[in-house]
């Protein structure tokens, strides 16, 4: 027979039972933030170079803009700038980027549509002049760097196109976490 003290005590083992997986969430992300950021603190003092901060997010599987990059620095830089990040400012900052599931990676399909956009004959490849024109010269530019180290991963080495499908498929972030 269920009491109203019993239903009680359901409900209060559910919201307990909630609160600890809230909190192993919570302590799985941060572990995820600190392991992260480690690899970066060279010094071992809890700071990074402000530089980093955008490969540091990114290996946590967020994906900013530069903009919103630039947004997310100035949130977690000192008001005197040092050129660097300390890591009680970057936790609560980055935990609830990630609790939040902000800046996600763009999908497979949706990457491969925008592909397939840009390749109007439906060759299944571009030249890689024809990339470049694109992400040079439209939206957020990529930088003759950026261009040449994607390049040097997307050209087929053989036919000299980029397989836009192959490429996809190599550079999707996998989002088990």
């Amino acid at each position: 027979e269920v009491t109203e003290t019993s239903k009680k005590s359901i409900v209060t083992f559910s919201e307990i039972h909630h609160f600890l997986l809230s909190d192993t969430i919570i302590t799985e992300t941060q572990k995820r933030i600190s392991n992260a950021f480690d690899v970066f603190d060279h010094e071992s003092n809890k700071t990074v170079d402000v530089r980093e901060i955008g490969t540091i997010i990114r290996s946590l599987g967020c994906f900013p803009s530069e903009a919103d990059l630039h947004d997310i620095i100035a949130e977690l830089e000192e008001e005197e700038p040092t050129g660097f990040v300390r890591y009680e400012k970057f936790l609560p900052t980055m935990t609830k980027i990630l609790l939040e599931r902000k800046f996600r990676p763009i999908t497979e399909d949706l990457l491969l549509q925008a592909f397939e956009v840009v390749d109007q004959q439906k060759k299944g490849h571009l030249e890689p002049e024809e990339l470049t024109k694109y992400l040079t010269q439209e939206g957020e530019p990529f930088t003759q760097e950026e261009m040449d180290e994607m390049l040097s991963a997307a050209v087929d080495p053989d036919k000299n196109v980029i397989l836009y499908k192959d490429f996809v498929s190599m550079m999707t972030f996998d989002d088990t976490r």
